[in-house]
């Protein structure tokens, strides 16, 4: 390799990026960390400028390509031949190799020493430098890491699936079954809400969505995928042979003394049907108001609000926000012996005591519509209708609350006010939508820091980002403070 006299802090000082306080202060900061730190990830953690800034100097400068490793075909059985110290050491991964060169993507071009270390022990044929994102590289890294640890449990799914194993697939105890266990488990483990099982080209991954957020846990083969999606479609009574049209099913499992439900959706995508499991805990449904985290107001007013003695109650907000947990919880709080409440869902999601709970079925007719109509003829006081979708539905549970019924419901706006609006836009008449709705509660998730392992952090410049949204400042400042990288059970922030 052809060394540069060239320092990353002075490229950026020259760059205008960064001043040179900033850099002293980086400095001093990187000498007094009790765990070495580069210099970059110093200055990134301090804020004082993004990792696609450093990028784009250091390409430009040391006239180096920039590569997205996401747009790469990496052969991941073929990196198992590479020293993983070597790679870790040089923080480099070997993306693609031919007749004249070995191309290595990495995140610190200037780390002369450890690159050339790793072109001398790989292989006899040079290496060719590129430049990459050091996220992208730890990605794969970690993704090394977990075929690694699932290739025993793969070798014996294989094995049953060539008929050498002593059981049947179809048992508790076949490894299929305790691969799934073990996925699962581990979701468990991580507080994850949904478990995604995606085939890909060449192989498949399991990811699972912590506080909102996708991570990538597990990685098979592609033959592995096809027993696995099999036995969940069994498991959740679906169609193991109909794979052209989208199902829904649940079923129940008993993790570590704790039983659980899911509920399983399969869709059919390019490479063979994408399979998620939406975790429900029945322990951690059972939730008081004073536990979902309302303010001490909105709590007082919320309280209020179910205790009508007729009306409409919305709970409106995006996909995985909380909302039927906030409704079960009211609903908690108001059911007693002495009133009868129904409920009409799509799934069922959670079995409440003193509650008569219908699930809908779209197969046979009997739709939220045709089951509210019912509902009026079983002398109910509380309504929970899960979802409202169409304008009959709507219709129907405004005549349910004019006629002394408390009606409880979901409604898919951005914010409480549009839930009129969007009540008007399907077809209700303004003078109903005044005569029955009594509250509207628009509600998101907010992430709670951990007492035992929060630390100090420093916003990011992109962060500061105002060309960003929220949730995409989120990511971007969760991945800089390695916050994802840690998905320890107990530490995960709980909602």
């Amino acid at each position: 390799m052809i060394r540069q006299q060239v320092r990353l802090g002075d490229l950026l000082v020259q760059e205008g990026l960064i001043t040179a306080a900033q850099l002293s202060q980086a400095l001093e900061k990187q000498k007094s960390a009790v765990f070495s730190k580069k210099l970059g990830e110093t200055l990134v953690q301090e804020g004082f400028v993004s990792n696609k800034e450093m990028a784009i100097v250091l390409s430009k400068q040391l006239n180096i390509d920039f590569i997205d490793l996401y747009g790469q075909k990496i052969d991941f059985s073929s990196l198992g031949k590479y020293s993983m110290p070597l790679l870790l050491n040089a923080d480099a991964i070997p993306f693609k190799e031919d007749e004249d060169y070995i191309y290595v993507a990495t995140s610190d071009p200037l780390n002369y020493d450890a690159l050339e270390n790793l072109e001398r022990n790989i292989a006899t044929k040079p290496i060719k430098i590129f430049l990459a994102f050091s996220d992208d590289i730890k990605h794969i890294f970690q993704r090394l890491e977990i075929i690694k640890k699932t290739k025993t449990i793969a070798l014996e799914v294989k094995r049953e699936m060539n008929n050498e194993g002593s059981k049947s697939n179809d048992s508790d105890s076949s490894a299929v079954m305790q691969l799934i266990r073990l996925i699962i488990k581990d979701g468990i483990l991580r507080r994850a809400s949904d478990l995604h099982i995606e085939p890909e080209q060449d192989g498949m991954s399991v990811r699972t969505r912590v506080d909102g957020l996708l991570q990538e846990t597990f990685v098979f083969d592609l033959d592995i995928y096809t027993a696995l999606a099999s036995r969940i479609k069994l498991l959740g009574n679906l169609d193991i042979s109909e794979r052209r049209k989208a199902q829904d099913g649940r079923f129940s499992l008993d993790i570590e003394s704790g039983k659980y439900d899911f509920r399983v959706s399969s869709t059919p995508t390019l490479f063979g049907e994408s399979i998620v499991m939406r975790i429900l805990d029945q322990q951690k449904i059972l939730l008081n108001l004073h536990q979902l985290g309302f303010e001490d107001k909105n709590l007082e007013l919320f309280n209020a609000i179910i205790h009508s003695p007729f009306g409409i109650v919305l709970i409106t907000g995006p996909t995985g926000s909380g909302k039927t947990t906030t409704l079960y919880a009211a609903l908690n709080e108001i059911k007693s012996i002495e009133n009868k409440v129904m409920t009409i869902e799509d799934p069922i999601e959670y079995q409440l005591p003193l509650v008569q709970q219908v699930q809908v079925n779209d197969r046979v007719g009997f739709g939220f519509q045709e089951a509210l109509k019912s509902f009026l003829r079983q002398d109910p006081d509380i309504i929970l209708i899960g979802e409202i979708r169409d304008f009959e539905t709507l219709n129907s549970a405004v005549q349910a609350s004019l006629t002394g019924h408390l009606v409880f419901s979901t409604l898919h706006t951005n914010d409480a006010p549009s839930a009129i609006g969007r009540m008007v836009q399907m077809g209700l008449q303004s003078y109903l939508v005044a005569d029955s709705l009594v509250g509207i509660v628009a509600q998101r998730l907010v992430r709670k820091i951990c007492q035992e392992c929060k630390t100090e952090a420093n916003p990011t410049k992109t962060f500061c980002d105002v060309s960003l949204t929220g949730s995409e400042k989120m990511k971007n400042f969760m991945q800089d403070q390695d916050v994802l990288n840690v998905p320890k059970p107990g530490t995960a922030a709980d909602y």
